[in-house]
């Protein structure tokens, strides 16, 4: 059991606390307003259910305390104590921000909470959310209301005893209206739920749908009846968090289900792309089902001088072409250039030249077009489409990072081009994530890893430190590994080990794609024709 926070002496003026619903678990449910009061908090009061994601959003300047409450497990702390935290923290002049999973007054003792700060003289304010109950159901495809079936629902929980002598739960009704119930927290007295159900009448025929952790990617659904459900919920292992729902538009399912029929549902996939960087890829990977874990092997950083691309821009009419070989070298390039009180029409004169698509689409958010993007998004490709342009006796800009492939500067230099490589950030390696990385790759619980360039691959490899190829192919297990391309592909076999996906054409969308075509048949190769 944690011990409570110390709280400071009163301050002679309130704060305000903000009961906020955090939604069923998918960090997309939040609301708007529940998201623009997570970037202000100056405490975040956090339960259980509450999606870890939108920590996010959080300053990272705010006080967080975890307040969960799991069933079966020890609370960290009761409720009177969770009440008092948040009228200590407003005596403050505090911004509060309590968040609880789904929505605060339907079954999450908002409505107490809200009591309590009244008593106390505390302002606070109720932001709605998107209930577990509605969730679960839209979730599991089951509309919980349909013209053909029924016009009413009603939500209770299974957390009250249903036999006990003063239950406010009128089972007979429940049973005889015919509509869609709705159990919250009802798997441990699932048998007593059904058992009173059956008793007033309702038919034994009627089907049952449990979903445990609904909307996220460890959601699970187990269909029956009245009569065997608990048998089957038994059997498939289901335990809290669940809701029971009980009707006849369970039968819908077989047709609406689409969140746990997407391709890569229930598959872990690790994203190892800077932060910064791997938002594309992790949405992308969710769309189809994937759980992401993102464990970034670079971390993307200014550099102590611009003395030298300072140099380069005040004879920037002196070049032919400016070439940009990432993201990032587009990112802070234009960070450095609005700095030094410059924009886009400093840049007239040279021709502009990047390495991809996504590349070409960033420059054109700071207002330039790109004058040549390759067929083939690699630092070979570059090079080959520019030498077509013809570079002899031109001069060429490349920006890049601090330490990078020299490929496409020397090749360039070689076809009679005078080159200048100027760096603009540089990569570090990511502090604390090796515990963990090693902690799921050593569970099993991986299906695939992702690399979208070499240096995410050689970091990789260097964060886990296996002793030998023996150790790091046990440790990787029956991970499979995707690569973007088949310069990145054959970084991966260098070192010992197979590429599993790699997409003919070197994008993000296309990996996925390629990866989605793999988990639906990885008897069918996804590597590209070209020797990796």
């Amino acid at each position: 059991m944690e011990e409570n926070p110390v709280i400071p002496p009163s301050s002679p003026k309130l704060g305000k606390v903000y009961l906020v619903g955090a939604g069923p678990g998918d960090p997309g449910l939040i609301t708007l307003r529940g998201k623009y009061l997570l970037e202000r908090a100056e405490v975040l009061v956090y339960d259980y259910l509450a999606s870890k994601k939108l920590l996010r959003y959080v300053p990272a300047t705010a006080e967080l305390v975890y307040a969960g409450k799991q069933g079966g497990v020890c609370h960290t702390h009761t409720q009177e104590e969770i009440n008092q935290l948040l009228i200590d923290y407003a005596r403050q002049g505090k911004m509060v921000v309590r968040l609880k999973g789904g929505d605060p007054f339907i079954f999450g003792r908002g409505g107490e909470e809200a009591e309590s700060l009244f008593d106390a003289g505390i302002a606070f304010e109720v932001v709605p959310g998107v209930t577990s109950a509605t969730a679960a159901a839209t979730y599991a495809g089951i509309p919980i209301t349909h013209r053909d079936y029924t016009a009413s629902v009603s939500f209770l929980t299974g957390h009250e005893y249903p036999g006990k002598e003063n239950s406010n739960i009128d089972w007979a009704s429940l049973a005889a209206h015919g509509g869609t119930l709705v159990v919250y927290m009802g798997i441990k007295n699932l048998p007593v739920i059904t058992e009173n159900l059956l008793k007033h009448g309702r038919a034994a025929t009627t089907p049952v749908a449990v979903v445990r952790w609904a909307s996220t990617p460890e959601q699970r659904t187990v269909v029956g009846t009245l009569t065997d459900i608990c048998q089957k919920v038994r059997e498939a292992g289901i335990t809290p968090p669940a809701l029971v729902i009980v009707g006849e538009v369970v039968r819908l399912r077989e047709k609406i289900d689409w969140f746990e029929k997407r391709p890569l549902f229930g598959k872990r996939v690790v994203v190892t792309r800077t932060r910064e960087q791997a938002s594309e890829l992790v949405a992308q990977l969710e769309d189809t089902g994937a759980e992401c874990l993102e464990y970034p092997t670079i971390n993307v950083g200014p550099l102590e001088s611009y003395a030298l691309l300072d140099e380069e821009l005040e004879r920037i009419k002196e070049y032919h072409w400016l070439v940009f070989t990432s993201l990032n070298g587009v990112r802070y390039f234009f960070e450095h250039l609005f700095e030094k009180g410059m924009d886009a029409r400093d840049l007239k004169g040279p021709s502009i030249a990047v390495v991809g698509k996504s590349t070409a689409d960033l420059l054109r958010q700071y207002g330039l077009r790109a004058d040549l993007v390759p067929e083939q998004f690699t630092a070979e490709g570059l090079a080959e489409a520019l030498m077509d342009t013809g570079v002899g006796g031109r001069n060429i800009l490349i920006v890049r990072a601090k330490v990078g492939r020299e490929i496409l500067p020397e090749t360039l230099r070689g076809a009679g081009a005078q080159v200048m490589v100027v760096p603009v950030y540089q990569n570090m390696p990511p502090p604390g994530i090796h515990d963990a990385l090693v902690a799921d790759l050593a569970g099993g619980r991986i299906d695939a890893i992702t690399f979208t360039s070499s240096s995410t691959v050689k970091n990789f490899l260097d964060l886990l430190d296996a002793a030998s190829q023996e150790e790091l192919t046990k440790l990787l297990g029956g991970a499979r590994i995707a690569a973007i391309g088949p310069i990145t592909g054959k970084t991966v076999s260098d070192h010992g080990l197979t590429v599993d996906v790699q997409p003919e054409q070197y994008t993000i969308e296309a990996m996925v794609a390629a990866m989605v075509s793999y988990f639906s048949d990885p008897h069918e190769s996804c590597q590209a024709t070209e020797p990796t």
